[in-house]
């Protein structure tokens, strides 16, 4: 005999709670409404719903606190209360592998951050570090939510401290997809990847207004924060893409080479291009003439998985090169000279860089391929005087810092402090090789000549042709690589054809490095 145990309710009153359950749904799934929704469309943007369904897997995306409201009573706010309060919230999973997320959405208040709102956003952050898993913030804000005063800049506090709670443990990406303002911006600025739209997004303390009543200039939000300006000149953001859609594949692609947290490895893919595949090509893409400039960047492709190379901040300190790719479907983060933009020295903005995506490579288990073609620090005052001492030295205390393994390859040029810098094996580089035209010395030959014969040549009846002599024995005693090697700075010299399968190797051996550091609070690094 079977027994129904379910509790006897009335007919009436089951159908009466389905109905109000699917009626808030479907009104929590209407936002800011139709005209809303259609004028952000009509700019080219997605929704915020929109662009949760398309990052994520299909179908995986669980949405949490979708009934919330503000609280508000102030200036006819009472009156105005739109279920999810302008931020769609949850989980789901990007390529099989879970995250949290958080879209702020355009059409309920301009996607302001109310008390609410930010409540919402901190379960879903406390969520992911509880779990261990990464956090992706799509921002579409016009600022903090004004009706409700000190609350809202309250939420945004909130906010920053988590995402700097959450640093170095879980993976932080932000997509910018429209206006991002005031004090907004820093949540973006304190995650570890930032990518935005070109022409529908923005990021600025100050608006234009205040911009101009300050200082009498007058400049558009493209002009003030767009993506270019981001890109290009201030560096604060990472990635630049066409549309919603771009900027969201590109989310996709980046989390594929990060672990889910900071005691997980990164995720191996299987690759179909062989690791013991040699190129010819490596052994004559360096120019012989060492004044002549090439691209790093064929290099990297040339030895890296087939079509694995994602390139961070392309568009900022061009002279140094930071990426993303795999080698023997392993991901590596790649550190590199760009002989062919400022003869690959190190400046203020390249050292910076670099530093930061050491640090973040570090923190998340990420092991560091160094290319390393450098002839030097930039002269000049402009580097002196803005800090070239102080902000350089953040790239040698990132390196100094890393117990990720660590490997070099030296291209062409190592010289001077530079040298020492760029992942050397004094700084505790695990691996160190030279190509067999590498120059590996204090200076160049003609530099070096003029001063160590100096007095010689300039007693001499054609100096210009002892400084040339004297310039080749300097040339053909010091600037190989054979003198480092001797004394063990580089592991070997290899032909440049068979780089991949030498770091493949190398990888595979260092795949169980365990270094210890002194137990300390934190370093001091020169910030």
């Amino acid at each position: 005999m079977t027994i129904d145990a379910t509790p006897e309710r009335s007919s009436a009153s089951t159908p009466s709670a389905l109905d109000r359950l699917r009626d808030m749904r479907d009104r929590s799934l209407e936002a800011g409404g139709r005209t809303r929704i259609d004028a952000q469309h009509s700019k080219g943007k997605m929704t915020a719903r929109e662009r949760v369904d398309f990052l994520l897997d299909e179908g995986s995306f669980v949405e949490l606190d979708r009934y919330v409201t503000h609280r508000c009573t102030k200036f006819g706010m009472e009156d105005q209360k739109i279920l999810g309060d302008g931020v769609v919230t949850g989980h789901g999973r990007i390529d099989g592998r879970p995250v949290y997320v958080f879209s702020q959405d355009f059409t309920v208040f301009g996607g302001s951050l109310s008390e609410t709102q930010s409540e919402k956003i901190c379960k879903v952050m406390d969520l992911a570090m509880k779990v261990g898993v990464p956090l992706i913030g799509l921002n579409d804000s016009g600022g903090a939510r004004i009706q409700e005063g000190v609350s809202s800049l309250g939420g945004y506090a909130e906010i920053f401290w988590r995402n700097t709670r959450a640093s170095g443990v879980i993976p932080q990406l932000s997509g910018i997809l429209g206006p991002c303002a005031g004090g907004a911006v820093y949540s973006p600025a304190l995650t570890d990847f930032v990518a935005m739209v070109e022409g529908n997004s923005y990021m600025h303390i100050t608006g234009p207004d205040v911009v101009k009543t300050v200082t009498h200039e007058e400049v558009t939000s493209e002009d003030l924060g767009g993506a270019a300006v981001h890109n290009q000149k201030s560096g604060a953001a990472h990635f630049a893409t066409p549309d919603d859609k771009s900027c969201l594949l590109l989310l996709r692609k980046l989390l594929s080479y990060l672990p889910l947290n900071n005691a997980e490895e990164p995720p191996l893919v299987p690759t179909d291009d062989p690791v013991d595949r040699e190129d010819e090509a490596l052994d004559t893409i360096v120019p012989s003439d060492a004044q002549k400039p090439y691209d790093m960047r064929q290099v990297i492709e040339r030895i890296v998985d087939l079509d694995s190379w994602l390139e961070v901040q392309e568009g900022w300190a061009q002279n140094m090169l930071i990426g993303f790719a795999r080698l023997g479907g392993r991901p590596v983060g790649i550190v590199a000279n760009q002989p062919a933009v400022l003869a690959g020295c190190l400046d203020i903005d390249a050292s910076e860089k670099a530093a930061r995506f050491i640090r973040f490579c570090d923190a998340f288990n990420i092991p560091i391929v160094t290319f390393e073609d450098v002839p030097g620090f930039l002269p000049g005052t402009a580097q002196e005087h803005e800090g070239i001492i102080r902000r350089g030295a953040k790239l040698l205390f990132a390196y100094c810092e890393a117990t990720v393994p660590l490997l070099t390859v030296i291209t062409r040029k190592a010289y001077g402090g530079a040298y020492c810098v760029m992942a050397s094996k004094h700084v505790r580089a695990d691996v160190n090789i030279a190509w067999p035209d590498s120059m590996i010395a204090v200076m160049g030959a003609a530099g070096a000549a003029k001063i160590i014969h100096r007095r010689e040549i300039q007693g001499a009846d054609d100096p210009a042709a002892l400084e040339k002599q004297r310039a080749d024995e300097y040339d053909e005693t010091f600037n190989n690589p054979y003198r480092a090697a001797a004394r063990g700075f580089v592991d070997d010299v290899v032909e440049a054809r068979r780089t991949r399968p030498y770091l493949i190797r190398a990888l595979e051996l260092l795949a169980t490095k365990r270094e210890e550091r002194p137990v300390r609070k934190h370093g001091n690094i020169p910030l």
